[in-house]
């Protein structure tokens, strides 16, 4: 491993601080990479029949990227890796979209527990809406279940970022925006059942609160100060009739039980099953869950309880991270839970290894550089998107992290069972470079 680090440092300072998001298996994926849709076409089909709607531009798409919109090229970039390349050039005007682009409709979302929308641009582009539930610097209530909390758009932004930041590249763009709750939502949406639920408070600000399972009445409605709401819009994945997604239940999913607990807190050789079960006993999904988990602690996120694929790369692809929103709710306690799957399994993959490695150094610390990243989202001039002591419980964190997978290789050398914890996803990377 040191001959490893020693290679890929020296690349560090000459890149920009914002920059440091090296991803340790880029130089070969970018070879092999298929794109997720790969004819334009199949977008012009599906598209064209609501190309003369009220407020949406007329289609002028071809086979060139350069005549499709920023969220196309995203969808056309996805591949059985990433969703988007290290250094993606169509980033910065995606991320510029989802923050000024016009919003023609605003629609409650079908699913889920709580209220979000889903706002529609003219250029066919669309994006998923959580607002403001509360303070940056307010944690978590303690006395409410995981499962009751709220979900959070600052979360949701801080994800992405942190995503970014580990190398993962799995979250979907998130950007931070005010939206106006008259001219952005009630005058533009065509859904009569959020329509209805609109109202001035007391103070004169407009409140909204949909329907959902939770947290959707007048007691819980989000209100803009007066008509101005912070949220996150989220860019949309491709249609689930263009590139239909697989969810799977996680082998670590919690009870949701205020009573009971799942197999895995209870059955001290629940990893070994697990590692012999399908899709986990062979390829990377092990380590692909691992990483997910490791995102998962670091920003103390209990309600993972999927995941999802895309089914035209079988098995062997990324897990997509998505729904965060109950992400960073308590900067004071730490969840060593969500680290279990990792403390009974013992095994990460190499280059996560390094990339934690180097976020632990004085130079690239994990709260120094989610800072400088953070500092970008348009919300950012509003207020800091993380308070401080939520960057401080990063850094914590990242430490136990580094603690439980150096137990894990003492515990390894101590039992002689001569099984590796790092998984090795690095050799080919040292092979390129040596030819």
């Amino acid at each position: 491993g040191g001959d490893t680090v020693f290679l890929l440092l020296p690349c560090l300072p000459i890149v920009r601080f914002s920059y440091v998001f090296f991803s340790y298996q880029y130089v070969c994926k970018g070879v092999l990479s298929r794109n997720l849709i790969s004819d334009s076409s199949i977008y012009l089909l599906f598209y064209r029949k609501s190309d003369t709607q009220d407020g949406y531009e007329d289609i002028q798409w071809n086979r060139s990227s350069e005549s499709h919109p920023p969220w196309l090229r995203f969808h056309l970039g996805i591949t059985r890796w990433e969703l988007y390349p290290h250094q993606d050039p169509n980033m910065e005007l995606l991320v510029q979209h989802l923050a000024t682009h016009r919003i023609v409709s605003a629609v409650q979302k079908s699913g889920g527990t709580q209220l979000k929308l889903v706002m529609s641009f003219p250029n066919y582009g669309q994006a998923l809406f959580k607002p403001k539930k509360q303070e940056r610097d307010e944690e978590s209530n303690y006395n409410l279940y995981y499962f009751s909390d709220f979900e959070r758009h600052n979360a949701e932004i801080a994800a992405f970022h942190l995503d970014r930041i580990l190398g993962y590249r799995r979250i979907p763009p998130v950007v931070g925006r005010l939206v106006n709750v008259i001219k952005e939502i009630k005058d533009v949406t065509t859904d009569r059942k959020l329509a209805r639920t609109f109202f001035t408070s007391p103070v004169g600000n407009v409140c909204f609160y949909g329907q959902c399972s939770y947290y959707c009445s007048t007691e819980h409605a989000v209100c803009g100060h007066p008509r101005d709401l912070e949220a996150s819009l989220a860019v949309m994945l491709p249609d689930l009739s263009l590139a239909t997604r697989r969810s799977w239940r996680s082998p670590w999913r919690r009870s949701y039980s205020r009573s009971k607990l799942a197999s895995w807190e209870t059955d001290p050789d629940y990893c070994e099953t697990i590692k012999k079960t399908p899709p986990y006993d062979k390829g990377t999904r092990l380590v692909d869950f691992m990483d997910m988990v490791i995102l998962d602690f670091l920003m103390s996120n209990m309600d993972r309880h999927h995941y999802e694929t895309f089914e035209k790369f079988g098995n062997d692809t990324f897990l997509l991270h998505l729904d965060n929103g109950r992400g960073f709710g308590r900067h004071s306690k730490d969840e060593p839970s969500i680290l279990a799957p990792l403390t009974q399994c013992c095994r990460i993959r190499h280059s996560t290894w390094l990339r934690l490695r180097l976020l632990s150094l004085p130079q690239y610390h994990i709260s120094d550089v989610m800072r400088a990243s953070l500092s970008q989202d348009p919300l950012h001039k509003v207020a800091p998107l993380l308070s401080e002591p939520h960057l401080t419980a990063l850094s914590r964190r990242l430490k136990t992290v580094l603690e439980t997978v150096s137990h894990c290789q003492e515990q390894r050398r101590n039992d002689g069972s001569g099984q590796n914890v790092i998984y090795d996803d690095l050799a080919h990377l040292k092979w390129s470079t040596k030819e």
